[in-house]
């Protein structure tokens, strides 16, 4: 385990430290350290960085409401840069965008689809808005439309499966589950809190089912 000690700031006695948003590993912003905000940070389990602007110290969120909740701080292997994992409760950006690297200098290949993938699109919809949107006009009309919408798309899932139409069933199902991750970004729920609950409940079987053999 790397310690407080080891880590090697600049001259200026700071460490840079890449901030990576834990359930979808995009990089939300790159900040520095000093030792002081590296200790307030292990201490409260919420990101403070040394400000070079300000020449002061500024623990993310005390204005703005947007905490960042870290997982993991991790080093690389000269000690003399930090990689912070962390749970953000709002964007990263100053500019209100969920990430400070939003500015594209060489477009990537198109990506493979991905449930992570989706959900950060679906959360960037809550929280930058994008005009003709379905999903921003989702999170616009609120909770209750949410809800409906995730009701009207359980009884068409059961409509097409009812019927035995395979390829209605999977579209409608596909539909639901947009519904559903919209319904979690509203709620506030990430992916890893469905595998963690998942998780246990597979923990739980196994553990039932060593018992019925013993």
């Amino acid at each position: 385990m790397v310690k407080v000690e080891d880590i090697k700031f600049d001259e200026k006695g700071l460490v840079p430290a890449i901030v990576v948003d834990a359930d979808t590993n995009q990089v939300l912003t790159l900040a520095y350290m000093n030792e002081e905000s590296l200790r307030i940070s292990l201490e409260k389990r919420l990101t403070c960085f040394w400000s070079r602007s300000r020449q002061e110290l500024w623990l993310k969120g005390e204005t703005s409401g947007n905490y960042q909740h870290i997982v993991s701080i991790t080093a690389d292997c000269d000690r003399d840069a930090l990689v912070v994992k962390v749970k953000p409760d709002g964007p990263a950006c100053h500019l209100g965008t969920w990430s400070c690297f939003d500015y594209p200098v060489l477009e990537a290949e198109e990506e493979p689809f991905s449930y992570e993938g989706l959900m950060d699109l679906i959360r960037g919809r809550k929280t930058e808005g994008k005009e003709g949107s379905y999903t921003t006009y989702l999170f616009e009309k609120g909770l209750d439309k949410i809800l409906k919408k995730v009701g009207e798309e359980s009884t068409e899932v059961i409509i097409a499966a009812k019927a035995e139409d395979k390829a209605e069933t999977i579209y409608e199902i596909a539909d639901l589950a947009y519904h559903v991750m919209v319904l979690m970004v509203e709620a506030g729920i990430s992916l890893d809190d469905i595998k963690s609950e998942l998780a246990s409940r597979h923990v739980i079987d196994q553990k039932v089912k060593q018992e019925k053999m013993t």
